[in-house]
């Protein structure tokens, strides 16, 4: 292991891990060998594999490669699996004792503090992948938890918990003198929303989940903005506008994009509904997400394939919540229609270089289901917080 600079064969988001995962699931669908699985293993720790608290996450150093092995599922790679979840715990409890100290001296958190990229939303994710490491998980959901409690902000009254001092850069910004609050599954407060959702959903609760649940809805209620037949959220938050209780910059739907837009918000709030069997939210989350892909103005802001932002970030989240709409959901009716359109788009632009995110390997692992109703395999989206 290694505290030194991250490399690009260990970025889940476009390096070597996000590769593998491809492979794998080529190789669970009958598509490939373990041959080309292990060489694109090889390549992710060609190098020593980065531990640094201070760079890695989900998506970059160790955890990114465990969670991949774990995918892999090979005995071969157990012993390495063993050795990363050990160092993977230490940088979880490491980044738990900042994030309280930090909350006790009432500043801001970083959103690499908790999202779901870089932060302990993402670390979460891997202890609940891997399983074994009960205790320190709950104590991940004690800290998002307490994220959702206010914060004393000077000369602004209050403001909530997971509001960053950072811009939507992931850094302090002299354009956001005062931070922002960020909506998004990605690196907003969705993606701690979806993991509180889906460990409520498995038994997995700590004191306060299902409340800290209900107060991040009841913000995205509040934020719910345009017309019954066509609902969406800003992306992101100045303090003027959160005092005002209105967007100035942000004046209709962005991209129905899985990162920030509609499509990702609706789903962390459909699993939201499942976990606290709540019908009529579940309705209104699901009808947001039909009411967005059936709009043809949101739809044109898609100029990519890509999962992170293009097509198939949209065609694989909507998969996934008419998964759980049930037989015969309008979300459920629309996906051939998309999926057309992201073949349209792959056809006139192709698929983009190797990765995961951004790039070809990504639009393959959507490509490989095409079921309508079913729920669709295998569950490697559980990175996106998209697998309930």
């Amino acid at each position: 292991m290694t505290g030194g600079p991250l490399r690009q064969e260990q970025s889940l988001y476009a390096g070597a891990p996000g590769i593998a995962l491809r492979h794998i699931a080529d190789v669970q669908a009958g598509h490939g060998g373990w041959e080309a699985l292990h060489a694109w293993v090889t390549a992710m720790v060609r190098h020593p594999v980065n531990a640094d608290p201070d760079v890695c996450g989900l998506f970059e150093g160790a955890p990114a490669i465990a969670y991949v092995l774990h995918l892999a599922d090979r005995p071969s790679y157990a012993p390495a699996l063993l050795t990363l979840d050990h160092h993977i715990a230490a940088v979880t409890r490491l980044r738990l004792r900042a994030a309280h100290e930090r909350i006790a001296r009432e500043e801001l958190p970083r959103l690499r503090e908790y999202d779901l990229i870089s932060g302990l939303t993402g670390l979460g994710v891997h202890l609940l992948t891997r399983g074994g490491h009960d205790a320190l998980l709950l104590e991940v959901l004690d800290y998002l938890v307490a994220l959702t409690d206010p914060v004393p902000a000077t000369g602004h009254g209050v403001l909530p918990g997971w509001w960053t001092g950072d811009g939507p850069g992931l850094r302090p910004s002299p354009r956001w003198p005062d931070g922002h609050g960020n909506l998004g599954l990605a690196h907003g407060i969705c993606g701690p929303l979806a993991f509180l959702a889906i460990t409520l959903r498995r038994g997995i609760v700590v004191p306060g989940q299902a409340g800290a649940i209900r107060s991040i809805c009841t913000t995205l209620d509040q934020w719910c903005l345009g017309t019954q037949g066509r609902p969406w959220w800003p992306e992101t938050l100045s303090l003027d506008e959160w005092k005002a209780r209105t967007p100035r910059r942000q004046q209709g739907p962005g991209r129905p994009s899985w990162c920030y837009g509609t499509p990702g918000i609706a789903r962390a709030r459909q699993l939201a509904a499942l976990a606290l069997g709540d019908a009529a939210l579940q309705h209104q989350a699901e009808a947001a997400l039909t009411a967005c892909v059936t709009d043809e103005q949101q739809l044109a802001r898609l100029t990519d394939a890509s999962l992170c932002h293009g097509w198939a970030g949209l065609v694989r989240t909507v998969q996934r919540a008419a998964a759980d709409a049930g037989p015969g959901s309008a979300l459920g009716a629309s996906l051939p229609g998309l999926r057309a359109r992201m073949r349209d788009c792959l056809q006139q632009s192709g698929p983009g270089p190797p990765g995961l995110m951004e790039g070809a390997d990504g639009v393959r692992l959507t490509q490989l289901d095409t079921g309508v109703n079913t729920t669709p395999t295998p569950r490697w989206d559980a990175c996106l917080l998209l697998d309930g």
